[in-house]
């Protein structure tokens, strides 16, 4: 049982938990969520004693082990699996104690010890976690100095599972994984036989691990039974009940203070209206159930291109003379939706960057639209954002000769309006700056997208919104993640890369999951035992989803359009019929009656396009 007290922490001035309390069962699995600047990563800090809280305490039993990965990952020229073995502390004490004591008494306790905590099998168990992270035993022996840093945090997240502590902490674990470790680790976690709190926005993890949700939010705590999806619909309920509750209570001090103002200068019901404006005093305002309008993705549609917009014919591309992806034929028309699978180090990012023109192909042929334009996102763009400037002057930097309306208005897309637009990058959170790099290469309406784990550091209704800005987007969308409720919403056809090459993968997302799932159990799948699926019936209605959204805004976009033409012949014909001498064109020719007709009937084609307008506006809210 771990059980937080009344935890009140304060930073900088600002309270980020306030008395905030739960208590989680023994050897549960629990999702710690909030939005971006919550104060999860706080709380976490709190339940290891990296943050003394300023009120209310943590308490766990006496002896609990706790498990926690530091912000510095490991280095040096130990290798990662010797690295790992290190991290069972007793094992690697009693190892080397059991090759230097000499008493014969103290070796048979340590050999005793060594059996029971089963620290023979451990070469294997820590080979098979660093395989499941995506280390083959070629790279279980290359020194860590040898890594880059994300590969390194696999490391240390591997070593924190090998260590088996009692109360495992886990903050955004999968950020540094592709989808198939992502899928072994929740393998992992679903087995795991001590307390999980993990903090996570991803909805699958969420889905597939927990069986408990934990939500920050203002600076409180509240746990909900059940994974994502439960704790979506019990949050609904509650707030539902919340606002019922609020309109109740607003009704009910509208009604006393009618009352007090009646009646307070009256002797018969002062007595009254003087204990009805204690019973208002005292009454305590409920909270409004708001949604944070910040939560802004809108991409802006491309003029349209004919097909295709990428043709590949036998392409190789890699570094240098090294090729690392040959005889790829893929073709991308402007409304495909592509995902990229494979792990990490297999070429995804490599043809990404061929698709978005980065590289050139070293052999075979790739054509492109001229006309195309293509917005590429990778963590190197917000990695890179100048922390001293704002949004705006971001935005005005990259969009030259741009009127100050129009760099605001694609802020505001994406969530930057009025005083958000002029905060310092330095003072944004991970997810807003992902948000601001979004909106920096969509600035040219771009008529192909291709993002590169776009999701990092977004939060679980962050993510929500891009999928769903993204399904609005009438161009191409090119993806590379590992969240697969995103792939599963987006992408109508799975291209798989390995094997030195990119193959359209003949199956679901399911499918695919379940072949990584057989392989790292050491049930290798052949590419002959991929599932056949067709999925031609859900690309199809995928784009016919998305030709509709499309009509739909052509209808909307004419209708604006012959209403502001109308209403300037309306004014026109009204300033003749005000002033025969200042009409212009054909009214200036026209007769008081024949410009009332005329009135008549621009009225009633005004009425029609508004009709139209509203309809075609209804049709695109209800998808």
């Amino acid at each position: 049982m771990l059980n937080i007290n009344d935890i009140t922490v304060r930073l900088g001035g600002r309270t980020i938990l306030d008395r905030a309390g739960a208590s989680l069962p023994p050897r549960s699995r629990v999702g710690l969520i909030g939005r971006n600047g919550a104060g999860k990563s706080t709380l976490m800090k709190v339940m290891i004693g990296q943050i003394d809280p300023d009120g209310g305490s943590c308490e766990m039993p006496r002896g609990t082990r706790l498990g926690y990965i530091a912000q510095e990952a490991p280095s040096g020229t130990a290798t990662p699996f010797d690295t790992v073995l290190a991290a069972d502390v007793e094992r690697a004490a009693l190892m080397a104690e059991s090759e230097t004591t000499q008493d014969p008494d103290r070796l048979g306790h340590i050999y005793e010890r060594l059996t029971a905590i089963d620290a023979y099998t451990a070469p294997a168990r820590a080979s098979r976690i660093l395989v499941g992270l995506g280390f083959d035993e070629e790279m279980q022996g290359r020194p860590l100095d040898s890594y880059s840093g994300g590969w390194k945090m696999r490391v240390a997240l591997a070593a924190l599972l090998f260590s088996n502590p009692d109360l495992l902490l886990l903050d955004e674990p999968s950020n540094h994984l592709d989808l198939e470790a992502t899928l072994w680790l929740e393998n992992f976690l679903k087995a795991y036989r001590g307390t999980v709190v993990v903090i996570s926005h991803e909805r699958d993890l969420l889905n597939n691990v927990v069986d408990y949700i934990l939500h920050l939010e203002g600076g409180k705590i509240t746990l909900y039974p059940g994974g994502y999806d439960a704790f979506e619909r019990q949050r609904a309920e509650r707030l539902a009940q919340q606002e019922a509750a609020r309109a109740k209570q607003q009704a009910e001090r509208e009604k006393l203070q009618d009352y007090v103002a009646r009646n307070s200068a009256r002797a018969s019901t002062a007595k009254q209206a003087q204990s009805r404006a204690k019973a208002l005093a005292r009454m305590q305002p409920i909270a409004a159930a708001i949604e944070d309008p910040t939560l802004a993705f809108s991409f802006p549609s491309p003029p349209e291109l004919r097909p295709p917009l990428i043709t590949m014919d036998m392409a190789a591309v890699g570094y240098g003379e090294t090729p690392v992806l040959r005889r790829v034929n893929l073709r991308i028309d402007p409304d495909d939706r592509l995902a990229l699978l494979g792990r990490n180090g297999n070429g995804k990012t490599t043809l990404a960057r061929l698709i978005a023109a980065q590289l050139a192909p070293m052999e075979g042929a790739m054509q492109s639209s001229s006309k195309m334009n293509v917005g590429y996102f990778t963590q190197y763009q917000v990695e890179e954002l100048d922390v001293a400037d704002t949004p705006l002057e971001h935005m005005t930097r990259v969009m030259k000769g741009a009127t100050p309306g129009a760099v605001r208005a694609q802020l505001g897309r994406f969530g930057f309006s009025g005083e958000r637009a002029t905060q310092k990058v330095g003072s944004m959170s991970g997810g807003e700056r992902a948000r601001l790099a979004l909106a920096l290469i969509t600035r040219e309406a771009p008529h192909l997208l291709i993002l590169d784990e776009p999701t990092n550091h977004l939060d679980v209704d962050s993510r929500e919104a891009l999928v769903q800005a993204l399904n609005e987007y009438s161009g191409a969308v090119v993806i590379v993640s590992h969240d697969r409720h995103m792939i599963e919403l987006v992408a109508d056809r799975l291209v798989l890369v390995d094997g030195g090459t990119a193959q359209p993968f003949d199956g679901s997302l399911d499918d695919y999951t379940a072949i990584v799932l057989r392989k790292s159990d050491g049930n290798t799948a052949s590419g002959g035992d991929t599932p056949k699926v067709d999925r031609k019936a859900d690309k199809r209605a995928a784009a016919e989803w998305r030709e509709k959204q499309k009509a739909l805004k052509n209808a909307l976009s004419r209708a604006e359009k012959e209403m502001a033409t109308l209403a300037t012949e309306r004014r026109r014909i009204d300033a003749a019929l005000f002033d025969p001498k200042s009409a212009s064109g054909a009214e200036a020719k026209m007769t008081t009656s024949e410009l009332m007709v005329k009135r008549a009937a621009v009225e009633k084609k005004l009425e029609a396009a508004e009709e139209a307008w509203m309809e075609a506006g209804a049709a695109l809210e209800a998808g």
